[in-house]
């Protein structure tokens, strides 16, 4: 999104605990780098976790990605609705007025490197450009003034504000912050659920493997469950076993525990082949379908791992937000904890794939033996080097993980409802 030289765009600091941090100096409007500035510093010095909320106007005519769509009833839309109310006489008229909000959160590297390590990792935007429907190639220009906003020392949502005169104005928002890191990395979660299953859809049409098609059935029937579970959660319900989620998450693991066998055959036959210069027909012998134009059941077997992944990624998000309503005073530090206890394994999972994957990219073809005792004809080169460079793309698939700060924006449309948008990297 970019904003204009005249846009103001209001800031709130949110902590997720009683803030306890020195006097920062006062700062009556900010450029995008001394904000920034501001967010790191918070993040070295405060003990509770601290992020910052901004509120844009929506440019005209932005198209609406997918996302988590939320209700104006939601306990995320109350709690967004009573932060602007409280600091309503500090809200820029151009924003206040408008019945269309763009909020974005930006949580810290620091924090972020706990919450979405694993369960999102960067994306690779066309062209470098724009990674959703909101956040453009530009993105805030420095143009815009930040103006810190807080609730000057009132009860706000669960917490109390910090005392008046911080420099950053924290406000203790702990039920804000869950609500919107949990809905931001559900949208995740459910986009790589979305992709998933169409590449493997596609990649089974072509191969015909029954097998496959019945692991792939068995886990898209997990998604009825997961996907009311999520509702329910959003809105601080209790998952129940009329859900059904007990039963998805027993099908899920049944597919983490075929990808971790598969995977181990795979790094076994990587050794074997892994310090010499292999035949391609002893490398299609122990993967089958790697060089066939990642279309092969080498690539199926992939996808359907990364299914199961990215519905274990649901799950465990589901858990955490579960276990940290079951503790209003914690909420956050308990939401941390759960997910990092939980992504633990299927974490060392998505590593063991990358490393199979990097070891695959770096082997050497050769001839088949006694191959080179004749000259090779040309169309034989040409296979030769097609299926080199098919090796090579095999390294593409992996994905590096964020050392950055993770970014969540809602779409806060005229009649109150909400539309979260998955959490980005950058």
């Amino acid at each position: 999104m970019t904003d204009s030289a005249q846009t103001v765009v209001p800031v709130w600091t949110l902590t997720t605990g009683e803030p306890a941090l020195p006097h920062l100096g006062a700062w009556d409007e900010m450029t995008p780098a001394r904000l920034d500035e501001m967010r790191l510093a918070l993040a070295a010095l405060a003990e509770t976790p601290v992020v910052t909320l901004e509120a844009h106007p929506v440019p005209k005519g932005v198209e609406r990605p997918d996302g988590v769509p939320l209700d104006a009833l939601s306990p995320l839309a109350r709690e967004l609705g009573a932060l602007v109310s409280k600091t309503a006489t500090a809200m820029p008229s151009a924003v206040a007025e408008q019945g269309e909000v763009l909020y974005r959160m930006v949580v810290p590297a620091k924090v972020a490197a706990q919450v979405g390590q694993g369960l999102v990792k960067p994306m690779k935007a066309a062209s470098g450009g724009i990674y959703s429907g909101l956040l453009g190639a530009k993105g805030v220009t420095a143009n815009a003034r930040f103006v810190p906003v807080g609730t000057s020392g009132a009860a706000f949502a669960g917490g109390a504000a910090a005392a008046g005169g911080s420099a950053a104005m924290l406000t203790v928002a702990a039920p804000l912050v869950l609500a919107l890191v949990a809905a931001g990395v559900t949208a995740y979660a459910e986009r790589q659920r979305d992709e998933a299953i169409k590449r493997v859809t596609e990649l089974l049409e072509k191969i015909d493997e029954r097998d496959l098609d019945r692991e792939r059935s068995e886990l898209e029937g997990c998604l009825d469950s997961i996907d009311k579970a999520t509702a329910v959660l959003l809105d601080e319900g209790r998952v129940g076993i009329s859900l059904g989620l007990d039963s998805a998450a027993h099908e899920i693991g049944t597919a983490i525990r075929a990808a971790r066998r598969r995977v181990g055959k795979w790094e076994t036959s990587l050794g074997r082949v892994r310090d010499k210069a292999v035949e391609v027909e002893r490398l299609e012998d122990e993967f089958p379908g790697l060089l066939s134009g990642q279309s092969g059941e080498f690539y199926a077997h992939l996808e359907l791992a990364a299914l199961a992944i990215a519905l274990k990624r649901r799950v465990i998000v589901l858990q955490a937000v579960e276990h940290s309503q079951l503790d209003a005073s914690n909420q956050f530090e308990n939401f941390m904890r759960s997910l990092r206890n939980d992504q633990q394994s299927v974490d060392e999972l998505e590593r063991r794939i990358a490393a199979v994957l990097r070891g695959l990219s770096e082997l050497r073809l050769r001839p088949p033996q006694g191959f080179l005792d004749r000259m090779m004809m040309r169309g034989e080169v040409d296979e030769l080097l097609e299926f080199a460079y098919a090796l090579r793309l095999v390294g593409d698939r992996v994905t590096e993980r964020s050392s950055g700060d993770l970014t969540i924006e809602v779409l806060k449309d005229r009649d109150g409802s909400l539309l979260v948008l998955p959490a980005v990297a950058r």
